[in-house]
């Protein structure tokens, strides 16, 4: 699998959109995809077990989709929120726009798909929704997710997908590691070769949670 579509702002490919239908948020919509971003052709397996098994999102606040390609979480995310205010974020420029098409198709006005270094330092989450880029290697991995964890706020979850075999349950153990005793780390369901992880800010803190 290439990695382009992870960390290349500007894919290489030609910009070819296509439709294709998908159901997001118990809806059966249309919605634009191109190559050069991460699965153009269908909701990955890993992103349809994330979003069979996550609960119903906070009604309300900020809510972020790590690494969004062309928008399956956040979509689902702002449908089912309307007046939560989304926000998308990956470094692919081209998965950003494609995110910006689909909300405007769909009547969404409550995404906000921006690279990462666009959301404000001060924003805090009420939840995060993320299929994270296991390929592109453990360190820029780690450094990824110890960037977002910490802005969860207090009392709030985190929901991850991981494939079994690309070391979900040695991430589980690293993260519960790293965000230590403020932060509990839980796999809550397992479905075609994934672990869902529940990254939970433990309601009572009162710091911004750092790695130990």
């Amino acid at each position: 699998m290439s990695g382009e579509h992870y960390f290349s702002p500007q894919p290489g490919s030609d910009f070819v959109p296509r439709t294709i239908p998908v159901t997001l948020a118990g809806r059966r919509v249309e919605v634009t995809t191109a190559g050069g971003v991460f699965s153009p052709d269908r909701i990955d397996s890993g992103t349809a077990v994330l979003l069979g098994a996550v609960p119903a999102p906070p009604p309300g606040g900020n809510l972020l989709d790590l690494g969004c390609g062309w928008g399956p979480v956040a979509l689902s995310l702002a449908l089912e929120s309307p007046r939560a205010t989304v926000w998308a974020v990956d470094v692919n420029q081209r998965a950003l726009d494609l995110v910006r098409r689909n909300a405007e198709s769909l009547g969404l006005d409550n995404v906000n798909a921006v690279t990462p270094d666009s959301v404000p330092d001060d924003v805090v989450f009420r939840t995060i929704w993320s299929n994270p880029p296991i390929r592109v290697g453990k360190n820029e991995l780690h450094e990824l997710l110890l960037r977002w964890m910490p802005r969860l706020d207090v009392g709030s979850d985190a929901w991850l997908v991981v494939a079994k075999q690309l070391g979900a349950d040695s991430l589980q153990r690293w993260l519960q590691g790293e965000l230590g005793r403020d932060t509990a780390v839980i796999r809550t369901a397992t479905s075609k070769g994934y672990r869902v992880l529940r990254v939970r800010r433990r309601a009572g803190t009162t710091d911004v949670l750092a790695p130990e």
